[in-house]
């Protein structure tokens, strides 16, 4: 199973200006290739692009949601990364077995009783009320 090591940085709000992006989306891909090039060079692939709210403050009491643009890559760890790591004593391998499906609620598999009547109340032994 392998496993990965993220890292989150914020996207890139303005454009990077260079001969040959003249217009505000040539220059923001610029921008985002850059970053993302720079980090695929330290071994990085790009995971994805999520936006998230961050709280701030406001004022002396108050405080305001601002969303944060961010970009999450991920790499492989390796063997002497992978040794840093707590021992959670369970084998990799057994991981899915060791996970087991919620218990039944109780009743859940009592036997079907007999349906109530519909219709008009009555007595046990006598007529309707």
């Amino acid at each position: 199973m392998t496993r990965f090591e993220y890292k989150v940085v914020p996207a890139p709000r303005r454009g990077e200006k260079i001969p040959g992006a003249k217009t505000t989306p040539e220059r923001f891909a610029v921008a985002l290739s850059h970053v993302m090039n720079t980090l695929a060079a330290e071994g990085w692939e790009y995971l994805r692009a999520d936006t998230l709210p961050c709280d701030e403050r406001a004022g002396l009491t108050g405080t305001a949601t601002h969303f944060q643009n961010l970009l999450v890559f991920r790499r492989a760890l390796h063997a002497a990364a992978l040794a840093a790591l707590p021992d959670l004593g369970i084998p990799p391998a057994l991981v899915p077995a060791a996970v087991q499906a919620a218990p039944a609620l109780p009743g859940s598999h009592a036997a079907e009783g007999a349906a109530p009547a519909l219709g008009p109340a009555t007595q046990p032994n006598g007529p309707a009320v």
